[in-house]
């Protein structure tokens, strides 16, 4: 089971739209998880601030980096292979949740201990390198990926930096807040993991899941609607012809939207 651990100022947002339809089927049949972690309950002063004015001017704020990295570091002891272990010398029984910590290795977006990833984490900014389906599915191969929210301007430079946090976008365009494109990638992810959709034959045949073509059109009854009839090929019970009608209309309507994809290998992300 996977499971999601999602910083932000606003944990009322979630599951949200992920608590309907078959993903919310999922969360309540235990087959993902989540927590929405309130940043704000580690802010140090008592206005409870998570941001505060840039250095070097400009407008808007941005997220404090100690407050983040308060957040980040409580929700690590729960994890397979934490980023800060308790010193092994430690000689009391009965540690309290704050504890000292020592530090292990970090590369490449995960938590490490001992060489083996534990956690992902995961900013969702619009700088960041655009989301698609491949990138989906391999984060499905996690078991716990946190991920970040950021408001207002973004969030210091030094805590991306700290934790090696991946900085992922769900397109070239800004939102108001990461809680939205949390939806997003959570959804994309949860999609691949057996189960979760309870057939997984319908994934094959989905956008991007054939190389690099869009999905061919759908049509369901009544047969005639509005003067305008559904293509007879999809009438005739012939598995093989419908098989290749449907890849061509795919390459079709691919070359017409989304020609830039024929241009990349199906390897290649998109």
């Amino acid at each position: 089971m996977i499971h999601f651990k999602i910083l932000t100022i606003f944990p009322e947002l979630f599951p949200g739209p992920l608590s309907v339809s078959v993903i919310g089927d999922a969360l309540k049949n235990k087959l993902w998880s989540f927590e929405a972690i309130n940043i704000r309950d580690y802010a140090k002063d008592k206005h409870k601030s998570v941001d505060d004015t840039p250095y070097g001017g400009g407008a808007g704020m941005v997220m404090k980096a100690d407050v983040i990295a308060s957040a980040i570091e409580s929700h690590l002891e729960t994890v397979a292979n934490p980023r800060f272990l308790p010193f092994s010398n430690s000689t009391s029984p009965h540690k309290s949740r704050v504890q000292i910590f020592q530090k292990v290795d970090l590369r490449h977006g995960h938590l490490f201990q001992n060489s083996k990833p534990s956690m992902k984490i995961i900013y969702l900014s619009p700088r960041g390198k655009v989301f698609n389906q491949k990138m989906a599915q391999e984060l499905a191969q996690e078991k716990e990926i946190m991920v970040l929210c950021g408001r207002y301007e973004g969030v210091d430079q030094r805590v991306l930096d700290e934790f090696a946090i991946e900085e992922i976008s769900i397109g070239d365009y800004v939102l108001s807040g990461g809680e939205i494109a949390a939806y997003v990638f959570i959804d994309a992810i949860l999609r691949n993991i057996s189960g979760i959709l309870g057939d997984d034959e319908s994934l094959k045949e989905e956008s991007f899941s054939f190389g690099n073509i869009l999905e061919y059109p759908h049509y369901t009854k009544p047969s005639e609607w509005r003067g305008c009839k559904i293509p007879e090929i999809l009438l005739s019970g012939h598995h093989k012809k419908i098989a290749e009608w449907r890849k061509m209309k795919a390459m079709e309507l691919t070359k017409k939207i989304r020609p830039d994809l024929l241009e990349k290998k199906p390897d290649e992300p998109k």
